[in-house]
């Protein structure tokens, strides 16, 4: 992953989708865990905990320079498993306590504000009118696709302030990434970082499932370990080394589109007219975006 830095912008994009794309399954795998008795913590630190070990293993062949990139930003690589850890898990609580609508739109919506923020602020990135026209549709197409059009009675407080505690949490992980210099090795320490910071809590809650380990939990704990961890965040971290960080967060949002679809194909969920529309103006705001 040295070399990452001649990585085409147009191929650092497609990674970060590609990795967002793994993202979208992780709700609907980590619903399935949920039955067995393993609450958001749990299932936040198996997760970081496979990330790690998947990476670790990887260390000998793909032969990137951990323990240098490590001494030359230690603290830097630890925020960055700081902020994952706080992003996954506060996301999920905020799902069990406000539902998937309300925690989607509040942390997908608010962190490409955050990011185009920070990005300004601490990266000098500019976004430009254009720029901020497709952001701004983007927002509207995600709120379309995940409410439906429809609006709730009620938006628990707690909820929401996850929802927003999350976005803090991917907007971080995003500036931290686009100003590291090895994805490989950032990742894994990242993904160490948040296991440690999530193992208290998570012992707390309880560990293991209500009824024993069963090879469907280990099954869908190692899915989640390799794929929507190990494999998208790697491809993410390698994509922001060369896309900007409000772009990359626009791109990102592919994760609610694939998200929807599963709900579709295998939840036997259904998408109303404006969800639809909020789908299309999505994906076409994420395609767009590509010029900036």
């Amino acid at each position: 992953m040295s070399s990452v830095r001649s990585l085409p912008v147009g191929r650092g994009m497609l990674f970060i989708a590609v990795a967002a794309t793994m993202w979208g399954t992780g709700g609907a795998v980590a619903a399935l865990l949920y039955p067995s008795g393993l609450g958001a913590l749990a299932v936040s630190f198996w997760r970081f905990l496979g990330g790690a070990a998947v990476l670790g293993l990887a260390w000998p062949l793909l032969r990137f320079p951990l323990l240098d990139r490590f001494r030359a930003g230690p603290v830097r690589m630890l925020a960055a498993g700081a902020g994952m850890a706080v992003y996954q898990t506060a996301y999920l609580a905020a799902i069990d306590v406000a539902g998937v609508a309300v925690a989607t739109v509040v942390t997908l919506g608010s962190g490409p504000i955050l990011v185009a923020a920070g990005a300004r602020l601490w990266l000098g990135e500019r976004l430009g009118g254009r720029g901020a026209v497709l952001v701004a549709s983007a927002l509207a197409g995600l709120t379309l696709l995940v409410t439906g059009g429809g609006t709730a009675a009620e938006v628990p407080v707690l909820g929401v302030g996850l929802a927003l505690l999350s976005a803090v949490g991917y907007a971080g992980t995003i500036l931290l990434g686009r100003s590291g210099e090895d994805s490989m090795a950032g990742t894994l320490v990242g993904f160490a970082a948040g296991a440690l910071c999530l193992l208290p809590f998570a012992a707390l809650s309880g560990l293991f499932p209500d009824g024993g380990v069963t090879v469907t939990v280990v099954g869908l704990l190692a899915y989640l370990g390799v794929f929507p961890s190990a494999l998208a965040y790697g491809l993410f971290f390698a994509g922001l080394r060369v896309v900007p960080a409000a772009t990359a967060s626009v791109v990102a949002l592919v994760e609610a589109l694939v998200a929807a679809a599963v709900a579709v194909a295998f939840l036997g969920e259904r998408l109303t007219v404006p969800a639809v529309a909020g789908g299309v103006l999505l994906l076409g705001a994420v395609v767009l975006i590509r010029g900036e």
